[in-house]
């Protein structure tokens, strides 16, 4: 499999993994300026992954993540999130956390946080 993926890799352009670098960056970066200037979130940057551990002002994400799915709705769509709860193995931590991976193209990003900054202005368990 390695082979396969090394030869793969050899008939890349030159520039491929620096576009693709830079592309992830600029989606970290709207991510981290949305999250940042909604009130009560907390997420540090990161610095090695295409996702960000931010934490919600809220008291349980399992509950948020299902209201979200089941409950809520802004602009006929919602988000889905996935619990920090279940990245730790230590009990109780990660329960104002969530995961969010910026794979998505910078506009739908955007559509993600004004999504998940209406929820949190609306979450009736803060």
């Amino acid at each position: 499999m390695e082979q396969i993926a090394a030869e793969a890799a050899l008939g890349l352009p030159a520039n491929y993994f620096d576009e693709t670098r830079e592309e992830y960056k600029n989606r970290r970066d709207v991510l981290m300026n949305r999250l940042s200037k909604m009130e009560g979130v907390y997420c540090p940057i990161p610095s090695g992954a295409f996702y960000a551990m931010a934490q919600l002002p809220v008291k349980n994400t399992d509950d948020f993540c299902q209201w979200l799915l089941t409950s809520f709705r802004h602009n006929n769509a919602t988000i889905m999130l996935a619990p920090g709860s279940g990245f730790y193995t230590t009990p109780g931590l990660g329960l104002n956390e969530v995961r969010l991976a910026y794979v998505l193209n910078e506009n739908d990003i955007n559509l993600a946080m004004d999504c998940l900054e209406q929820a949190l202005r609306v979450y009736p368990n803060k």
